[in-house]
């Protein structure tokens, strides 16, 4: 008996690390196609009717996704006047009328009675299809990470970590079902080898996978690095000034903001 479970161990420990090797593979390939060719933001631009270069939405998506997207439009339209984000993580219509498409996305979010929770309007506007249409350019133009590539290895990762609870389970249905003295220390020995291999993959993926989370691609990265020398994406040296206001918002999220009351709206919403 304690053969079929050794053989059910090892078979989902050997299947969840190849997936993880496989899935990042993949991934880095992805990552870093095109990363030492000049970004097509021409192609953008033709997609966008924008100039080469960075947007305001753009730097928030590749710098945070399209959480810091939705905070960065948020505290556009606060700072205008156009919106009104309380301390206590509502966000309240004071103008109606959007300027560009994200705009009348984060209306349409907070809907028609002008009031909502911000939580609740950034994952309508996460979602939203100008949104979605902005991190598709970035995509196509080897800027932004596909979602299939920042999905796969997380779910690679939650499956070797459901292998080394398996390696575990198996070990100790072993050892339980056993008759008594039936059952040695070298017997339970071959199940730490599977658990050496599951735990030893999650440990390294941990430590590697934010390369291959990371909503920019290296082209994406170098672009940010070019536009703002002081933003996350920085290489090592001496730092410049960070920027402040709304690029630093972008790039940094609600910590860079100056305003203490934009900064306590964002931050009781769980940004």
């Amino acid at each position: 008996m304690w053969l079929l479970f050794l053989l059910l161990a090892w078979v989902a420990a050997v299947v969840s690390c190849v997936r993880v090797c496989r899935t990042a593979l993949a991934a880095g390939l992805a990552l870093h196609h095109g990363a030492d060719a000049p970004p097509d933001t021409a192609a953008r631009a033709d997609d966008a009717g924008a100039d080469a270069g960075l947007t305001l939405y753009e730097t928030a998506y590749l710098a945070g996704g399209p959480h810091r997207l939705a905070d960065v439009v948020l505290v556009l339209m606060a700072q205008q006047r156009r919106l009104h984000l309380a301390h206590t993580g509502w966000a309240t219509v004071v103008d109606p009328v959007g300027q560009d498409p994200v705009e009348r996305a984060a209306l349409s979010a907070i809907g028609p009675e002008g009031q909502r929770r911000i939580p609740a309007v950034r994952r309508a506007l996460t979602s939203a299809e100008a949104v979605r249409g902005l991190a598709d350019r970035l995509v196509r133009a080897g800027l932004a990470a596909p979602t299939a590539v920042r999905t796969g290895i997380g779910t690679a990762v939650r499956h070797v970590q459901l292998a080394a609870l398996l390696v575990l389970l198996a070990a100790g249905a072993t050892y339980w079902a056993a008759p008594a003295g039936e059952v040695d220390r070298l017997v339970l020995a071959w199940f730490a080898l599977p658990l050496v291999l599951t735990l030893g993959t999650w440990a390294v993926a941990r430590a590697e996978a934010h390369p291959y989370t990371a909503w920019a691609t290296e082209a994406g990265s170098a672009l940010l690095r070019h536009e703002h020398p002081g933003g996350p994406a920085r290489r090592p040296g001496p730092p410049p000034a960070e920027p402040t206001g709304l690029t630093g918002l972008a790039l940094f999220g609600p910590a860079a903001l100056a305003d203490p009351g934009l900064r306590a709206a964002l931050h009781s919403s769980g940004a």
